[in-house]
């Protein structure tokens, strides 16, 4: 894996070690990003199933100000960390949590943060989207027109809004469906 664009551009990334994580594929990353920015002028970033921190990574390199990457895995922490290492990214632009992702999103919401972009792209079979997005939606934890972009299997049908969050795409790449959502409020 490799950092596709921006100021890290061409720098490599290391996957998460064993079966664990599925990394976000190049190509679907390139197209995510196409979508969503695919550059950025400032903002905050929240990657809620970090994995590798990739995508964070991604959207630091094009021009985000600082990430919040939570990953519950031991070895997904362990890897974001090497990876924000080997791409020079400083600690002041990346803070990283091992933490369950329902309890990341009540702990944000109690430290008042908003994000720009939120990803999320849980394990495809041990998701909890249609709840995550309406606590999201709900608790303000996106910025007004904020995107959050969820990366999940074919087999998950999402519905067109949840509180302030609506569908504005839908992207689908093999057995992969890219749900962009924007914050209307």
């Amino acid at each position: 894996m490799r950092v596709i664009s921006g100021k890290y551009k061409g720098l490599h990334i290391k996957a998460v070690p064993g079966q664990s994580t599925r990394p976000t594929t190049d190509k679907v990353k390139e197209a995510i990003f196409n979508m969503a920015g695919p550059y950025f002028e400032g903002g905050t970033v929240l990657d809620l199933y970090g994995g590798s921190g990739g995508l964070a990574i991604e959207a630091l390199s094009r021009g985000m100000d600082e990430a919040v990457i939570v990953d519950r895995d031991k070895k997904a922490v362990e890897t974001i960390y090497s990876n924000l290492k080997a791409c020079g990214i400083p600690s002041g632009e990346a803070s990283v949590f091992r933490n369950e992702a329902s309890r990341a999103l009540k702990a944000l919401v109690k430290r008042e943060m908003q994000f720009d972009l939120i990803f999320l792209d849980p394990p495809y079979l041990k998701h909890k989207l249609p709840e995550e997005l309406e606590f999201i939606g709900k608790n303000n934890l996106s910025s007004k027109n904020g995107t959050i972009i969820v990366e999940h299997s074919v087999q998950v049908a999402l519905e067109d809004s949840y509180e302030t969050l609506s569908l504005t795409r839908e992207e689908r790449y093999g057995d992969t469906v890219i749900s962009i959502y924007r914050n209307e409020v």
